[in-house]
């Protein structure tokens, strides 16, 4: 009796998931699909963009990535560069890439600003200086995958449209902690992304979006969470996006490659400080987020005591239930990921290795949970 009471549990969380799975995450390539289709909406004429970029001690990165920003095939468009207090290169890097470019512009902040994050405060001047309504931001680690990516960003840029939201993911390598981190950031973007096709965005990534400088005026910047260093992009997006002011870019063309770190570090900062600014998003996406962990553990959990609960009472005409169960749902699961990686650009495709990242990215949330706990708020809350 108890292993057909979990076989009917695990039937109704293998419905649930394949839902979630078709309604969210297939989402973006449903567009991705319109978009070659041609059944897609995008502007009549390319604006005029202004790219924003903070950076802090990353000169090195500026001299590897910057060409490929200040050679993008668009017509009219300025680079704008806010040295946040550098005291390495930084300074010279950008003074010699303005001679080549002079698209190119930078300006500097100070170690004595004491009243905002240097990030916000940094970003806030590249946006005041900006000679252009439409903004993109990028970070100094980051390269386009293209010479289209400001052009496929900026189509998006209808007079309705205020938000654009485009896709990012780190350079992976062979090593599996490398592809976790890959994969991780994926699983998030057609999180956000899906949501966002749905007409429900609740966040964005700055290492690829864009916005409105008057939206940003409009609604006094980053005001609303000033009490954050970070949350310029997630908390930004997640105040002001709605259903008919933003639109996402899943061309594969316009996708931003991240620099990968050997120690790691920089993914996970950016993962705490996702996990300090989800606690300022809305009651109803914070009880999804829950809610599909949860629900994914459930699922795991009942079909693995199914199969043991089958051997242990001897019903071995419902153990090929459970494993057909989970065998059907690793098939779906990894088809959608992996069609969705392909839509978007991204070279990695995961098969045997979800169901392991599966297990470990809510113990990896957890962990890092726990270590805030234990952080000084100086590091995440501003001074």
């Amino acid at each position: 009796m108890e292993t057909i009471i979990l076989a009917a549990i695990a039937g109704l969380l293998f419905c649930i998931q394949l839902l979630y799975l078709f309604i969210i995450y297939n989402g973006i390539y449903r567009k991705h699909k319109k978009a070659q289709s041609n059944k897609l909406e995008y502007a009549n004429e390319l604006p005029s963009v202004s790219i924003i970029i903070s950076a802090h001690n990353q000169g090195e990165y500026l001299q590897n990535n910057l060409p490929a920003i200040l050679t993008q095939d668009y017509p009219n468009y300025e680079v704008i560069v806010i040295n946040d207090d550098s005291t390495d290169e930084t300074k010279e890097i950008l003074t010699l890439l303005e001679q080549e470019h002079p698209h190119l512009y930078h300006s500097f902040t100070s170690q004595s600003a004491r009243y905002i994050s240097h990030k916000k405060l940094s970003l806030t001047l590249g946006i005041k200086a900006a000679k252009n309504d439409c903004l993109v931001f990028t970070e100094p680690y980051c390269c386009p995958k293209s010479n289209q990516w400001l052009r496929l960003m900026a189509r998006n840029f209808t007079p309705d449209t205020d938000i654009v939201l485009g896709y990012s993911n780190y350079i992976s390598n062979q090593k599996n902690r490398q592809r976790f981190i890959s994969f991780d950031t994926l699983i998030t973007a057609m999180r956000y992304m899906g949501y966002a096709v749905l007409g429900k965005p609740y966040m964005g990534v700055g290492y690829n979006m864009a916005y409105r400088k008057s939206l940003f005026l409009k609604n006094k910047g980053f005001a609303s969470h000033l009490n954050l260093l970070r949350g310029e992009d997630q908390l930004f997006v997640n105040k002001y996006a709605t259903a008919t002011n933003t639109k996402i870019e899943i061309d594969a063309n316009a996708t931003v490659y991240i620099e990968t770190f050997d120690d790691n570090r920089d993914w996970r900062d950016t993962k705490m400080n996702s996990i300090v600014n989800k606690k300022s998003f809305k009651s109803t996406q914070k009880f999804n987020f829950a809610l599909e962990s949860i629900l994914i553990g459930l699922f795991y959990s009942v079909n693995i005591v199914g199969v043991v609960f089958c051997i242990i009472f001897k019903t071995w005409f419902i153990l090929p239930l459970f494993l057909l169960l989970m065998l059907l749902y690793l098939f779906c699961q990894g088809t959608v990921i992996n069609i969705t990686a392909k839509a978007l650009g991204d070279e990695q495709r995961y098969y045997l290795l979800i169901p392991l990242f599966d297990i470990i990215r809510p113990i990896r949330t957890l962990y890092l949970k726990l270590k805030l706990i234990f952080m000084n708020k100086k590091e995440y809350m501003r001074n």
